[in-house]
């Protein structure tokens, strides 16, 4: 599937959270919709230039759907809606004020490493993910 028909999440490939997060959204995806970009591959650096974005100065994931990039807790949350059961009812924590949503999203991406660890290397998916994966 083209990326521009499916919605892409660009995660920090080497942080501990950022790849459990993707775990869990592989298995909660279950019309498998969602694709996948590390931040730091080809794919998620072209689409950090093209959008006028640091290339190292990104939290921890970004949401692209339908050709728009969602960022910190709107991203997160966006993402939830495209996932079946109680998830998608969560994304409609979107009406929290987003200076209060952004807060608790970037104390989190903050200490992200701190609490949770960082890889040497970005997650290699393995065998029935791939396909998911764009680089």
């Amino acid at each position: 599937m083209h990326p521009g028909t499916s919605p892409v999440v660009l995660f920090d490939g080497v942080c501990n959270l950022c790849n459990g997060t993707v775990q869990f959204l592989i298995r909660h995806d279950r019309q498998k919709r969602l694709r996948f970009a590390s931040l730091q591959g080809e794919f998620g650096q072209r689409i950090l230039h093209d959008a006028g974005l640091q290339k190292t100065d990104h939290a921890s994931f970004l949401f692209l759907d339908s050709g728009n990039i969602y960022t910190h807790s709107t991203g997160a949350l966006r993402v939830l809606s495209h996932l079946g059961g109680g998830w998608k009812i969560l994304s409609r924590l979107q009406v929290v004020p987003r200076f209060i949503r952004d807060g608790v999203y970037r104390f989190i991406a903050r200490n992200r490493y701190r609490w949770f660890g960082k890889r040497e290397s970005c997650m290699v998916p393995g065998e029935g993910i791939r396909e998911r994966f764009l680089d």
